[in-house]
């Protein structure tokens, strides 16, 4: 029996061999076919550049021309409009070789573009999440018609989705574009390294009834990275190392803000770097620019956020820098294999901290969890309830209304949906959205309510289509063009005149501000700048916190060369922590209070903190490591109190007040349910249950 490449089209294995001029495949590309021609949902991991694109769509061109599939029968979804601009280039060209079509749907394609997509509908359709959202409520779109032949999802950089509420969206849209087709849609998950990766195929499944594998073939173990960890203690130091290390070569340096983006480039450029810069509140025209001629020159950087963390080609990189330190080590593996894809050259990364010692501790924690295997499991948020109210008001838009006793059939495919549906979350939800004029019934029919017309209606439905919510954005332009976007907190100085601004890199003095239309204009600035936008940091994880307490007693990542500032940084911290110990907490009294240094993560320890009740110092008084007790506690009482404490029923966390008011569509939810919402997901009750246990063995006390 034909396998692997073998079982590939006659026209396709031809031009792989002389179009393409591949000798053969590589092991993924490979590994996939049988699986994908038998129709199989697969999630098919391996490191960056291992050809995962191809090693979905050429068994899928396959299947087109053997089996003679019609209109569009592929969807490719990414989580980022430039890496779905980056692909489209190349699925394109594979879909030409074979007679078919691809084509490009989000938010940046006009509406001329759109229309000829809909009167003539590619095989392929490169889009996200938002976009088949739009098309399904959109009264221009015949949903019937253009996604009636949809076979197969393909979800490329899956592990982008699958963290967070977009992977909730995605998978209930894809819910309903199957009940369109009537047939099981074939999901393909592609990704990079991941923990857990069959958990992640379950997730992706979905209603799905297909059989399903993970497809990760040996490719063999790569060469060993080249890391380096050196603490420079500042932006204005580390632009100084940049600009004088690696000189003739490409360079990508990632931050985790995007003011620290632009701080560091206006540095870099002032010391004559050739340096570009890409991050999400640049203006689309001002990335592309910055992305392509990075792509095409030499002795150069560019300074990034996470936007180029995914799969985006900006060409051959010889150097990765990270300032400071991701929080977790998939997104140090994710920003590692963005160099070493040349044949004559190894994949490295130099870490940069530029903060306090503890950036270091915390870089350093990151590269001993990572030298021991690790890497985090990719986990969907729990209770996504506030979108199975998203879905109800996104189906009465695209039905114009809907049955009180039907709407729940429609939306029930999704496993998670459905447990709340039959749990009555469901009713409580409607008898909300009734009650607020969010939806209107009329003896049994729901439709838009006032206050929903007002809020999602068609005038205002793009606030339906997306699962997180933005921030109030200014749009920034010098002259007639626009450079990017300003937060409110950049636009004025202490002294309330127009600030001077760091955007894409430059400096510029806001000359005016209309704050009805949410517009500024810039000038060309020779002073200095800053800009500012908001955003919480990611709270770490109990493994990577718990890792940095073993460097904090003497451990050391492995395979990581430690620069003489990182090694004095470390031994610093070391020397004033000489009660740290490799799997233990510890009371320390210090300038008048006491910490308990629980290495649990921010999660865990704001539910041990709320535990604590009258025997915490104060309300606030607790990070990703330790927190603050009342100082004249004993040991006596903290054993008492935490032996009291029940993992599964502990009070809600202080973090969880918050994270209700920040969560996208809890208008639409009664308020005790975005409360339950919000707890459940600032918990870490493994965490907890680990720092619990380490307690019990006794406490580390230090002065």
């Amino acid at each position: 029996m034909a396998v692997g490449f073998d079982r590939l089209h006659p026209a396709l294995q031809h031009h792989v061999v002389n179009t393409l001029g591949w000798r053969n495949l590589r092991p993924l590309q490979e590994a996939t076919i049988d699986p994908v021609l038998d129709g199989s949902n697969i999630l098919a991991v391996a490191p960056t550049a291992a050809g995962k694109t191809e090693a979905a769509v050429l068994p899928l061109l396959s299947a087109m021309l053997e089996q003679d599939w019609s209109g569009l029968s592929v969807l490719y979804v990414c989580p980022l409009r430039a890496l779905l601009n980056n692909l489209h280039v190349r699925i394109g060209d594979y879909c030409t070789m074979v007679g078919r079509r691809a084509a490009l749907w989000h938010g940046d394609i006009r509406g001329g573009a759109r229309d000829r997509i809909l009167d003539d509908p590619p095989d392929v359709l490169l889009t996200t999440p938002e976009s088949l959202e739009v098309m399904l409520i959109s009264r221009k779109v015949e949903h019937e018609r253009i996604f009636a032949n949809v076979r197969v999802v393909v979800v490329d950089e899956i592990h982008a989705f699958g963290g967070d509420d977009r992977g909730w969206h995605l998978l209930a849209v894809l819910e309903r574009i199957a009940r369109v087709t009537g047939r099981d849609i074939q999901r393909i998950g592609l990704s990079a390294t991941v923990g857990e990766p069959a958990s992640l195929l379950r997730w992706l499944n979905g209603s799905s009834t297909r059989r399903s594998e993970v497809v990760s073939p040996d490719g063999g173990a790569p060469a060993a990275p080249e890391l380096t960890l050196d603490h420079v203690g500042s932006i204005h130091n580390a632009a100084h190392v940049i600009s004088t290390l690696h000189r003739g070569e490409k360079r990508l340096v990632f931050c985790d803000s995007r003011a620290r983006v632009e701080q560091l480039a206006v540095e870099l450029r002032e010391r004559s770097v050739a340096t570009f810069v890409s991050h999400s509140s640049l203006a689309l025209d001002e990335r592309r620019r910055a992305e392509e001629a990075f792509a095409e020159a030499r002795d150069c950087v560019i300074v990034a956020t996470s936007t180029l963390e995914l799969g985006i080609d900006v060409g051959d990189l010889d150097r990765v820098i990270q300032i400071d330190s991701p929080g977790t080590v998939a997104a140090f593996l994710q920003r590692l294999g963005r160099a070493g894809r040349r044949a004559d050259t190894t994949r490295n990364m130099l870490f940069l901290t530029t903060k306090s010692e503890m950036v270091a501790l915390k870089a350093a924690g990151l590269l001993h969890l990572w030298s021991g295997g690790y890497v985090e499991p990719v986990e969907p948020p729990p209770m996504p309830w506030h979108l199975l109210a998203q879905q109800l008001l996104a189906l009465v838009l695209q039905r114009g209304g809907i049955g009180r006793n039907l709407w729940a059939d429609e939306l029930r495919a999704l496993p998670v949906f459905a447990a709340a549906i039959d749990a009555g979350i469901g009713d409580a939800i409607v008898n909300h959205l009734v009650d607020a004029k969010i939806l209107f019934d009329d003896n049994g029919m729901l439709s838009m309510g006032p206050q929903g017309e007002r809020s999602y209606g068609y005038r205002h439905f793009m606030e339906l289509t997306s699962a997180f919510t933005n921030d109030p954005l200014f749009v920034a332009r010098h002259g007639a063009i626009e450079i990017g976007y300003l937060h409110p907190i950049s636009l004025l100085a202490n002294d309330r005149s127009f600030a001077t601004v760091l955007l894409a890199g430059r400096a510029w003095d806001i000359v005016g501000i209309d704050w009805n239309r949410k517009t500024v204009a810039l000038s060309p600035s020779g002073g200095s700048g800053a800009s500012k936008w908001m955003g919480d940091g990611v709270p770490l994880s109990g493994e990577l916190c718990r890792s940095m307490r073993e460097v904090l007693a003497g451990a050391e990542p492995d395979g990581v060369a430690l620069s003489k500032r990182a090694t004095a940084a470390l031994a610093g911290l070391r020397a004033e922590a000489p009660w740290a110990t490799a799997d233990g907490t510890a009371l320390v009294r210090a300038d008048g209070k006491v910490w308990w240094w629980t290495f649990a993560g921010l999660r865990a320890n704001a539910s041990l903190h709320g535990a604590l009740g009258d025997l915490r110092a104060s309300s606030t008084g607790f990070d990703n490591l330790r927190m603050e007790v009342e100082y004249g506690a004993s040991i006596e009482q903290l054993n008492q109190r935490l032996g009291e404490v029940e993992v599964d029923h502990l009070p809600a966390s202080p973090l969880a007040a918050k994270g209700a008011e920040q969560l996208k569509f809890a208008d639409c939810l009664p308020a005790d349910l975005a409360f339950a919402i919000a707890d459940a997901r600032f918990g870490d009750s493994e965490s907890l249950r680990t720092c619990l246990e380490e307690r019990r063995s006794g406490w580390t006390v230090a002065s």
